[in-house]
């Protein structure tokens, strides 16, 4: 196969599943590492993809965001695991906030039913999951709610969170990386998140490795405002001791 018609074939990769990665081009078409970063580097030069850490997205998808159906089948096995292992981090009897993000959502539906807990949240799906619960008060956090994320935002939110502070903050980002930071594409979002990290004595991320590196519109961290990354075992060993390096803790599971 020629260049040209492996970088077609790559594009078509990308568009379909909104990222691809290095090794698993290379295997794919048997060739280097090298070459498929070669590849990606002439796609990007042309406008055609955006280079991220490990692999590339598709142009102009630097700020897409999937809707909530298709962000719950995404990485849905590391996901689960990811949720599972954020269970050993919360509070005995103590008080927690729930960003709004698919594996968060998970980790409400997780919590055993002799948890005993107080439960701040802004997202519908994860309130509706744990409004009977018998061993939660649940506190809904009211404002604006985004149809995609079916999370509420805006200034109603932002003095809600204003006014607590909470043992553990479980949050979610689009994006992570030492560079950028915590990204995600919507400004109201962004707000709303800073208002949680703020909120809250602890900071626990919850990402699966797919998002690191990526970087969207929206800042609303660094990785030094996070004590904990809970990730899965695709983030590789030294990305994840460059993260350990600038102060926060990381458990890839």
């Amino acid at each position: 196969m020629y260049a040209p018609e492996r970088q077609q074939e790559i594009l078509r990769l990308a568009r379909d599943g909104g990222r691809v990665d290095v090794l698993s081009l290379a295997e794919e078409f048997q060739v280097t590492a090298e070459t498929i970063r070669r590849d990606l580097k002439a796609l990007d030069r042309a406008g055609l993809v955006r280079r991220v850490h490990g692999g590339a997205i598709p142009a102009g998808r630097l700020d897409f965001e999937p809707d909530l159906a298709e962000r719950e089948g995404t990485a849905a096995d590391e996901k689960d695991r990811i949720a599972h292992a954020a269970l050993a981090e919360l509070p005995a009897e103590g008080s927690v906030i729930l960003d709004a993000g698919s594996t968060v959502s998970r980790l409400a539906a997780a919590l055993p039913l002799e948890a005993e807990l107080t439960v701040v949240t802004h997202s519908l799906p994860t309130a509706a999951r744990l409004a009977d619960h018998p061993g939660i008060q649940l506190h809904l956090v009211g404002g604006r709610i985004r149809h995609r994320t079916r999370a509420a935002v805006d200034a109603w939110s932002l003095r809600a969170y204003g006014e607590i502070r909470a043992d553990v903050l479980f949050l979610a980002a689009n994006g992570f990386s030492t560079e950028a930071g915590l990204t995600t594409p919507d400004l109201a979002e962004a707000s709303v998140k800073r208002a949680t990290v703020a909120a809250a004595r602890r900071v626990v991320l919850l990402a699966d490795s797919a998002k690191w590196g990526q970087e969207h519109f929206a800042r609303f961290g660094g990785l030094a405002d996070v004590d904990l990354l809970i990730t899965d075992t695709g983030l590789a060993p030294e990305d994840a001791a460059a993260i350990e390096a600038g102060g926060t803790e990381v458990h890839r599971v």
